[in-house]
């Protein structure tokens, strides 16, 4: 049975899971619709209309800190409560906060160019410099500036954010990996437990991958770093790309919940839905007293409540 390190897969990934099945994501519910950039971009060309509001600002920092509550602030529509914030501090962040919350339409985009050029080596003014371009009306510079984040700074947890802005067909973030460290051989323990930690919570997927491959080539038996490679192999751009690994594991460790619960999870993060449950149902009737199987029976219990 897991140990208590493993920390619970519901907890991570049931809002990202269950959104997936109702459709839209947080960042574009505070504009008209729920079309995403890049199918605007398609339908009505390289320019439209300025959008109402103020752009949509993504910054991978603690939400506990001054910049995280002022971001939330921002996001939930109180800009004058978030400028307030955001202009205490001289960061380039806040500085991009502060141009957001002052947004006036497209004349204000000179403001956040001007920010982005002074820091060109700074993923985060690239990624939100696209939610600029994209309120301003400008789809093809938006889809341009997120192109270029994942391209040049792949290994940042903005190259995921600029994923999932122009690919809104899974759920937004990266799929969680919870297996317990101590079902790994000893010798593929440290890889494994860098390489999690690298993915779930600093979504540096470079760096996890390279982690998690180790993990599995130094313990090839163990159904916790093979699902984690597998697992791994996901991108927003190729969210299809861990099931040819995933998938014949199901065979190979058939019963072992492990596998069925992220074989779940990642169906349910690629939209389909009544496979992702079908797969739960058997995580959780699989070695039913495993934290595997309870927490495949609580996603299980979120998703029927939505």
């Amino acid at each position: 049975m897991a140990s208590g390190r493993v920390v619970g897969i519901v907890a991570l990934c049931a809002a990202a899971a269950v959104a997936a099945i109702v459709g839209g994501t947080v960042l574009l519910s505070r504009h008209e619709s729920t079309t995403p950039p890049v199918a605007t971009t398609t339908s009505v060309g390289a320019t439209t209309t300025p959008r109402p509001g103020t752009p949509v600002i993504q910054l991978e920092v603690d939400p506990h800190s001054a910049l995280g509550k002022a971001q939330n602030l921002l996001d939930n529509g109180h800009a004058a409560a978030a400028a307030a914030i955001f202009r205490r501090y001289a960061t380039p962040e806040a500085k991009l906060g502060l141009a957001f919350a002052q947004w006036t339409g497209r004349s204000s985009l000179a403001s956040v160019k001007a920010i982005a050029a002074a820091n060109p080596d700074d993923p985060a003014m690239l990624l939100n410099l696209g939610w600029a371009d994209y309120q301003a009306g400008r789809n093809a510079a938006a889809a341009s500036a997120w192109q270029a984040t994942a391209s040049r700074f792949p290994d940042s947890p903005y190259a995921v954010d600029a994923l999932d802005a122009l690919n809104p067909g899974v759920a937004p973030g990266l799929p969680p990996i919870e297996v317990d460290p101590n079902a790994v051989p000893a010798q593929a323990r440290a890889d494994l437990i860098a390489g999690v930690n690298l993915w779930n919570r600093l979504k540096r997927v470079v760096s996890a991958r390279t982690k998690l491959d180790a993990a599995a080539q130094l313990a090839p038996n163990s159904p916790e770093a093979l699902v984690a490679a597998a697992v791994a192999r996901f991108s927003p751009a190729t969210p299809l790309a861990p099931f040819p690994h995933l998938g014949p594991l199901t065979g190979t460790f058939p019963h072992d919940s492990v596998v069925r619960l992220h074989l779940g999870v990642l169906l349910l993060w690629t939209r389909q839905v009544a496979k992702g449950e079908a797969q739960l149902r058997l995580a959780a009737g699989e070695q039913p007293r495993s934290v595997y199987a309870r927490q495949a029976r609580q996603l299980l219990l979120a998703l029927g409540q939505k």
